[in-house]
């Protein structure tokens, strides 16, 4: 009698914290759109926007940033209470969402940011972008799309990579981002962002 008055109350409880789960539909719109938009395009370039984001690789950064491995002080108490299952659920609903290709001003420094990222720099001993992160930007289950990204999103982590604030990833990107000019950052960052 015991034993099923336990089983009855486990699940129960079970029953109501799944009733007490939201949605990912839910805790976008009512968390994560302020700063990354209600189908998951940043409403700011002060944050990336998440649609078509890969899922492994979005997992991996919320429970960096769970974990502390990845500092942010919006973030982390963003997910502070996120189970697991929410995780892999909000990283899946951005990954669903349309991507969104961003107009850039200067039309010649896109050549720059197109051969940096194709070829890299021989010159400079910076690797091409695409040897990582795919001809197309759509990256990998471990490297970020950048294809559609913000461009002063992008410039922002070059420039926290290379003054190693942004410690969590790839040790590669330390490298590429302190041999980067200026000029080439920002042609970069412009050429990913109008990619479809």
């Amino acid at each position: 009698m015991k034993s099923r008055f336990l089983a009855v109350a486990a699940a129960l409880s079970l029953a109501s914290a799944g009733a007490l789960a939201m949605s990912a539909d839910e805790r976008v719109a009512t968390q994560c759109a302020t700063c990354h938009g209600d189908k998951g395009q940043s409403v700011s370039p002060l944050f990336p926007s998440l649609a078509g984001q890969n899922p492994e690789y979005m997992v991996k950064q919320l429970n960096d940033f769970k974990s502390g491995k990845r500092k942010s002080e919006t973030m982390t108490p963003q997910v502070a209470e996120l189970t697991p299952e929410e995780i892999a659920a909000l990283a899946a609903w951005f990954a669903a969402q349309p991507t969104k290709q961003h107009r850039v001003s200067d039309e010649d420094l896109l050549a720059v940011g197109r051969y940096i990222y194709r070829k890299g720099n021989s010159w400079s001993g910076v690797p091409a972008c695409a040897d990582c992160h795919g001809a197309d930007g759509h990256g990998t289950t471990t490297l970020p799309r950048l294809a559609g990204q913000n461009s002063r999103y992008l410039l922002t982590q070059l420039k926290e990579f290379n003054q190693r604030t942004r410690t969590n990833d790839n040790q590669a990107m330390h490298l590429v981002a302190s041999r980067l000019t200026e000029m080439e950052a920002k042609a970069v960052a412009d050429y990913l962002s109008q990619m479809p």
